[in-house]
């Protein structure tokens, strides 16, 4: 399902979109609070992006592609996985090219995707960051989110161990 935003237009994300996410998943800026490093290959975005719209076509997850409206140009992506339909639950997760930081924009495209999963009767949604990742806490505190729990030491990246912060809202 595309949503529309006075801004944006968030589309399910395709194969083809892998091209216009390489830039973002292989920015080690973008991805400096991410599980995983920045991609050096396209390949691996191909990759990335191909298992995501598997994920979407097995029901386990909704991805959209983030562009500015009349534009076609992808400006990051914005997703719900682990969706569970029968715990009406999920886990939201969004990424922003660089270069659009401080716009707003992906406080637009995560109240659009709140929206739409309410309309779905999901009705709770949980988001994790990692420690120090200020942007995504202040997002997620901005559109309801409540902190919630703490890992310590539970992500393995860059030779350490990372804490996260977990996150909730109900719908």
């Amino acid at each position: 399902m595309i949503l529309e935003t006075e801004r944006l237009v968030l589309a399910p994300l395709t194969v083809a979109d892998a091209a216009q996410l390489y830039p973002l998943l292989s920015d080690p800026e973008v991805m400096a609070h991410w599980d995983h490093d920045a991609l050096e290959e396209p390949a691996e975005v191909e990759a990335c992006v191909a298992a995501q719209v598997e994920a979407m076509q097995a029901g386990q997850a909704l991805s959209w592609a983030i562009r500015q409206a009349g534009d076609s140009a992808v400006l990051g992506s914005c997703e719900l996985v682990d969706l569970d339909l029968r715990h009406h639950t999920a886990e939201l997760r969004f990424m922003l090219a660089r270069d659009r930081w401080g716009q707003a924009i992906a406080l637009e495209a995560v109240s659009a995707v709140l929206a739409h999963a309410a309309s779905i009767g999901l009705k709770r949604l949980n988001a994790r960051t990692h420690v120090g990742d200020n942007r995504a806490e202040a997002l997620l505190k901005r559109v309801g989110f409540i902190e919630e729990g703490y890992q310590k030491g539970h992500i393995h990246r860059e030779g350490e161990r990372r804490d996260c912060r977990l996150f909730g809202i109900s719908l």
